[in-house]
Parts: structure tokens; sequence; C-alpha cells
């Protein structure tokens, strides 16, 4: 086999970069899935109000995500990524009014790990594209994945149908899987250097970490939110 052979051979078998993504984030993205206070929701354990208490702190973090998508509406790099179709503020809004009232701002305080969690984003998503790309790939695709599981559970612990649940719903997307597979070969085309690849990667893993940091905190309170 000539060197040249033996070249190609290496290069047909690196994986693809959204594999790489997948792979070396899924033990981050296991521990996150061990939190006690998402198993206590989606086992119908906890009141709407500990369900709300999750949805206004995903709420803050999906402001700060989505002002910083609108800063790279015009980026090359970005643009792939962006769809109306996934933004999530005014789902997130619709369902916070429907759980805790027209007031329910009034009451929402960030708890510290999301702050830490908004301060990321503010450090890295507004001024470094693929950092942005990085967060806007945990969340949304988690969304349209994991997310969908998760309503389905939701509607048979809460009864929930439509309201309460808009979060989890993609009305501009009816087939979520065509969409993800768009958005696996929008991560493959990506051109950044193998350095910033890392990164990258890198940085989905301490998204991983905020969020497991997120549900920690809620955890901590609840006792509060356990069905009586």
């Amino acid at each position: 086999m000539t060197t040249l052979d033996v070249d190609s051979l290496s290069a047909d078998a690196a994986p693809a970069f959204s594999e790489r993504i997948k792979t070396e984030t899924d033990a981050a993205h296991r521990e996150t899935e061990q939190s006690r206070f998402v198993g206590a929701l989606l086992g119908g354990e906890l009141t709407t109000a500990g369900y709300a208490a999750l949805l206004g702190q995903t709420y803050l973090v999906y402001t700060s995500l989505e002002e910083a998508g609108r800063t790279h509406a015009d980026n090359e790099l970005v643009a792939p990524f962006l769809s109306e179709d996934l933004l999530r503020v005014a789902s997130l809004e619709a369902d916070l009014e429907f759980l805790g009232g027209p007031n329910w701002r009034d009451e929402l305080v960030a708890l510290p790990a999301t702050e830490r969690y908004i301060a990321r984003l503010k450090e890295v998503a507004f001024d470094w594209p693929a950092g942005f790309v990085a967060h806007h790939y945990l969340r949304y695709m988690g969304d349209l994945s994991g997310g969908q599981i998760i309503r389905r559970m939701l509607e048979r612990a809460y009864g929930f149908e439509t309201d309460g649940l808009r979060f989890y719903i993609f009305e501009g997307i009816p087939k979520p899987k065509p969409f993800k597979d768009d958005y696996r070969s929008n991560l493959d085309a990506l051109q950044i250097p193998a350095e910033e690849q890392q990164r990258f990667i890198d940085e989905v893993n301490l998204a991983y970490r905020l969020n497991g940091d997120l549900f920690a905190d809620l955890e901590g309170d609840i006792e509060s939110y356990l069905v009586k």
C-alpha cells in the first residue's frame, strides 16, 4: 500500500465533526441526565410550581442566548444555524404565564448557577461565533431530541396538552429528524481549524456542566416543590 493510500484511508476514517461532538460530550451529557430534580419532575412528584421554577431559569438562559443570536444574524459561520422556528423565548413566556399568572416576572430571580450560565454566554456567545453555535447546539438540538421525550412524560404526569408545554412544541418543525440531520450537516461543514473544533467541543462540555449546576441549584429547594 502506498503512502498516498494510507493517507486516504486515514482521511476517510476521520469522524465527522458532528459525530466527534456527540462522542466527546457524551459523558457530560449523561451526567446531566442524572438530575434528581428532573427525575422527580418527570415522575410527577413535583408541584407545577417546581416545573415553573425550572422554566423560569430556562427562560433567563434563552433570553441571553437568543439575544446573542441576533448579534450574529449577518455572520456567515452562524447564519446556517439560525432559524426563527427554533426560538423559544416567546413560548417560555406563554408557559410561564399559564403556570404563574400575568405577574410571573415579579417573582423570577436568577439562581447562582443561572447567573454563572448567563455570564458564560455573555463571555463567549456574543464575540465568538463558533462559541455561540456550541451553546446553540446544546440547547436546541436537545430540545428537538430529549426535549420531545420530556414533553410526552410531562403530558402524562401533569395532564398538560399545549399550554404549559409550548416550550417543547416546535410548530414550524413538524418533523424534527430532517431538521436535525441538516443541522448536523451544517456542523460538519463548519470552516474552523482543528484547534477551534476542540475548543468548540470543550465549550459544549462546559455548557452541559452549567446546565447540570442549574438543576443542582433547583434541587437544593426540592422539598418545597414536592407534592405532599
